[in-house]
């Protein structure tokens, strides 16, 4: 019985140690990246690769759970069959808002799961065949995902991949949603 008090109190004490700051702290984390989107649905597509670019706070409410929130802009869409054009590139555009947990489960090592609205601020159908673009693509103008990953920190700097899981219809005219997988690299800044 004594043992497995003391194995008990090991590892519960090294589980504080799993966060990379001090429980109630927050910090700024801007952040850039590459996007690799698709839309689901749409046949013969293939993915649209954009950047990713923003900035996310995190509040550190526990040893091993923290929350961050983030505005980040992202190109998304698909490239191919899009709509009446055979060769296209379907340029969707968002300011998206991560709302995510991420608990520690590891020094360094986060598990990130959260809700994702988007907004978006383009929305155009670019003609790679004939170099024309087409503004009438109708869009949603409110997309939603969950986006769902992993990061590692190091000396602040933190490797974030996540994947964004569409829930809602990204297109007016089509039951295709976004499928986004994104890296991006941060530094976090204490406040």
């Amino acid at each position: 019985m004594k043992k497995i008090l003391v194995v008990a109190a090991l590892m519960l004490s090294s589980v504080s140690t799993f966060a990379q700051h001090a429980v109630g702290s927050f910090n700024l984390q801007p952040k850039v990246g590459v996007s690799i989107a698709n839309l689901t649905e749409l046949k013969d597509t293939d993915p649209r690769i954009g950047v990713v670019a923003g900035v996310e706070g995190e509040y550190q409410a526990s040893d091993i759970i923290s929350v961050s929130a983030g505005v980040l802009y992202s190109m998304q869409g698909a490239k191919g069959n899009i709509g009446n054009s055979n060769d296209a590139t379907n340029r969707l555009d968002y300011i998206n808002v991560p709302i995510i947990a991420n608990v520690y489960v590891v020094k360094g090592l986060a598990v990130k799961l959260g809700v994702q609205p988007g907004f978006n601020v383009s929305n155009k159908i670019k003609k790679n065949n004939l170099n024309a673009v087409d503004n009438s693509i109708k869009a949603q103008s409110v997309d939603v995902s969950i986006p769902v990953g992993l990061s590692y920190e190091y000396s602040n700097f933190q490797l974030d991949a996540r994947y964004n899981w569409g829930v809602s219809k990204a297109l007016k005219w089509s039951d295709a949603k976004n499928s986004v997988f994104q890296i991006t690299l941060g530094y976090k800044f204490d406040l």
